[in-house]
């Protein structure tokens, strides 16, 4: 059996920032309100010519580059959304084609909001290691803007659009240490969009696919959860806490943030931060999150980094990983 590694990693953020002074203006909020609550200072939105598609096929493209491998090398393709460009085809086979990868190769989304990237890196792996693939592309990406309702302060300035990307390959030393993927649907109302294609047009209007939130539910939900989780994943590797060297965590809120690496016993300065810059960007979040610190040097080779996620569903996840 084959283990998988990250041997490449990328991202894409759209150009047009959205600073909290200019949300001032659109909605009752303020800057000062936003950062003491959630840290997010900015976050960048899609250009209108630009969609889920554009942002996940740039970052792969990075990934690649930093890899050393072209599309060709590519066997398989797995795409975290929940804002695909089209009902169908996926997302993942309009990128496939735009990059030119193998016909043939295998290529699909996997859709679990937040936690959709935790989710894409355990079934690329579960690949790897079966012989179904020797190298995979795993892409978080969203167009998050195009399901908000602008008129809500509650949930329009927490989010952000963008893209990462991660190469893995099949290798005879452990990358991907281990994968722990959870759900519980029973708790939907707590976050969710009331639409889908499903439903017909005649239930949809100008609030209804937007995203509803109880956000003071959705944090204690999450805090208690990811708590778990890190427990979870260290007992199944026999790790102790400071046997982590970093944390990568889904880029909701700095609190939650903050909760999980106390949790940790670790140190904010072992904890890669984006969301002052991106806002909560959904499944795009730990892949652009760990591009940024792999790049900057801080992430080294043969680190301990644990990625750990929460979302809508609710779906909750982590991954540890010997980068």
């Amino acid at each position: 059996m084959s283990y998988s590694r990250i041997i490449g990693t990328g991202s894409y953020l759209p150009e047009r920032v959205m600073t909290n002074q200019e949300l001032e203006r659109i909605v009752d909020t303020s800057d000062d309100w936003i950062q003491a609550r959630t840290g997010i200072r900015e976050r960048h939105i899609v250009a209108d010519d630009e969609n889920c598609g554009d942002l996940a096929r740039k970052a792969a493209l990075q990934a690649l580059d930093a890899a050393g491998l072209t599309p060709e090398d590519i066997d398989l393709l797995v795409l975290a959304t929940c804002t695909p460009d089209r009902v169908f085809p996926s997302t993942a086979c309009l990128i496939q084609r735009e990059l030119g990868m193998p016909a043939g190769s295998i290529a699909f989304d996997v859709s679990a909001a937040c936690s959709g990237f935790i989710y894409a890196l355990d079934v690329a792996n579960r690949f790897i290691r079966t012989d179904g693939a020797r190298r995979a592309l795993v892409i978080g990406a969203e167009a998050f803007s195009r399901i908000l309702n602008w008129e809500d302060r509650g949930t329009c300035v927490l989010f952000g659009d963008g893209a990462g990307a991660v190469v893995l390959e099949a290798s005879d030393s452990p990358g991907v240490l281990s994968t722990h993927l959870h759900a519980d649907g029973r708790q939907e109302e707590l976050l969710y969009v009331p639409w889908g294609v499903g439903q017909g047009y005649d239930h949809l209007d100008s609030v209804s696919g937007k995203v509803s939130m109880r956000g003071n539910e959705v944090f204690k939900v999450a805090v208690r959860t990811l708590g778990r989780i890190v427990d979870e994943t260290l007992g199944a590797n026999g790790l102790e806490r400071g046997d982590v060297d970093w944390l990568v965590p889904h880029q909701a809120n700095i609190r939650i943030i903050a909760a999980t690496a106390k949790a940790l016993s670790l140190p904010m300065e072992n904890v890669v931060v984006t969301v002052g810059e991106h806002g909560n960007t959904s499944a795009a979040s730990i892949p652009l999150a760990l591009d940024v610190a792999v790049r900057d040097g801080r992430i080294q080779r043969d680190q301990i980094v644990l990625m750990e996620a929460f979302g809508a569903g609710f779906t909750w996840g982590s991954a540890l990983v010997r980068f």
